[in-house]
């Protein structure tokens, strides 16, 4: 069996997500194709290009949807942490590049992913995450809290289903629809939800985007839209169960691994039972982390003999600092109590330095401005506090904002 020690697996992941590599904020800083390596047209074969009416292609543009792809997904509750966590893992990106991806070339979507939560997601990967999805257990939420039978939740979902096929609508919008088509019980206001009272029909929401019925639109104002899927994904179809799970297995693993059911589990928020029965499924392979057994997927068992290295800024629920286990390994010592919400991560933006947590950090914004206050855990020497410089600099490059640093006390809570 494999041994593997906690820096290796760092290493590793660090590289995956992109997170180790440099990540030049000016995109003028990536070096330039080298054009000894690309054979030269025949200029008398090809007419010459209009540059004024040719844009030039972003090299960064390409790599938005993989990079998305490869950490299986971008938490997207707060728009600007998903932008930002993209942004880090792609050289020379900035904010307006995700949104460009999302809204307007629509090779990202934005719809629920893993844990129920609002992700981004690779279009192309939509097949696989909504058949996984709908063969998993359905969370307890998720059960129409009681409010609608089955034959009235199939109804539901066919009504949104016909009512996005060709529009963007707003839940109010959505709920006209819905109820035109199903019966007025379907907008009795009696779904509690943050002190407030939602639509009947609104219960199988939840379930109508895992099963690939309905995704984010583009917000009309601060109005948050819906749409259908296939609007992305030309010709969509989920994938079947079993071979959109086990492809979901080895896309995390690739990620995140080595990892436990448990550890599965608890990324997808599902029961460990449920989890080891679908790792017991696949063609995996047994290795030890610091003696602990944890599995990667049959043949990919190599991993770096260099430290991980590099010191970077991670948003809000950034998909690193959720998804890598063993937290205490991940947030060692005083950082499992400063970074982690009641065990929690994700709530905290933090400070990553060789692959672990060792600090916190926060924003505040007005308009162009971007106030970074970072709260190191330990001392940061000479080095690490220039990368620190850079790294907030890239920040405000992706956020498309003029830095400045404060190191101190981050003085608000999870979350804020």
């Amino acid at each position: 069996m494999t041994e593997l020690s906690w820096a290796q697996v760092s290493a590793r992941r660090l590289a995956r997500h992109g997170l180790s590599a440099p990540a030049p904020s000016d995109p003028a800083a990536t070096p330039a194709a080298d054009p000894a390596a690309t054979p030269a047209a025949d200029p008398a074969a090809t007419p010459a290009a209009d540059p004024a009416a040719t844009p030039a292609a972003d090299p960064a543009a390409d790599r938005v949807a993989d990079v998305v792809s490869t950490m299986c997904g971008a938490h997207a509750q707060v728009a600007s942490a998903a932008e930002l966590s993209v942004g880090l893992r792609v050289p020379g990106a900035t904010r307006a590049l995700v949104r460009q991806a999302l809204w307007e070339d629509r090779t990202l979507v934005k719809t629920r992913g893993p844990r129920g939560t609002v992700h981004l997601l690779a279009a192309a990967d939509l097949p696989m995450w909504t058949g996984a999805l709908s063969a998993m257990p359905a969370p307890p939420w998720e059960q129409s809290r009681g409010l609608l039978t089955p034959e009235q939740h199939e109804q539901v979902l066919g009504a949104i289903a016909d009512a996005l096929a060709e529009a963007e609508l707003t839940t109010a919008e959505l709920t006209e629809e819905v109820v035109a088509r199903t019966g007025a019980w379907a907008g009795e206001r009696v779904m509690e939800a943050f002190q407030d009272r939602w639509p009947r029909w609104m219960a199988a929401m939840s379930a109508a985007t895992r099963c690939g019925v309905m995704c984010h639109g583009p917000a009309r104002g601060r109005a948050t839209t819906y749409t259908s899927p296939a609007r992305w994904l030309p010709g969509f179809t989920p994938l079947a169960g079993p071979a959109a799970l086990a492809d979901l297995v080895r896309r995390y693993l690739y990620a995140y691994g080595p990892a436990t059911p448990a550890q599965f589990a608890k990324w997808l928020s599902v029961t460990e039972r449920w989890a080891t029965e679908v790792f017991r499924s696949q063609d995996l392979t047994e290795v030890t982390v610091a003696g602990t057994r944890a599995w990667v997927v049959a043949g990919d068992t190599d991993f770096p003999d260099d430290p991980p290295s590099g010191l970077r800024l991670l948003p809000y629920f950034d998909a690193y600092a959720v998804g890598c286990h063993p937290r205490e390994q991940l947030f060692p010592g005083a950082a499992a109590e400063r970074a982690l919400a009641g065990g929690q991560a994700g709530n905290f933006p933090v400070l990553l330095v060789d692959g672990t947590v060792a600090g916190v950090w926060h924003q505040r914004r007005s308009g162009r401005t971007i106030r970074i206050t970072v709260e190191p855990l330990r001392a940061l020497g000479a080095g690490r506090r220039r990368a620190l410089d850079e790294q907030v600099e890239r920040v405000g490059h992706i956020l498309q904002g003029k830095p400045s640093l404060t190191v101190g006390t981050v003085d608000v809570g999870p979350h804020a």
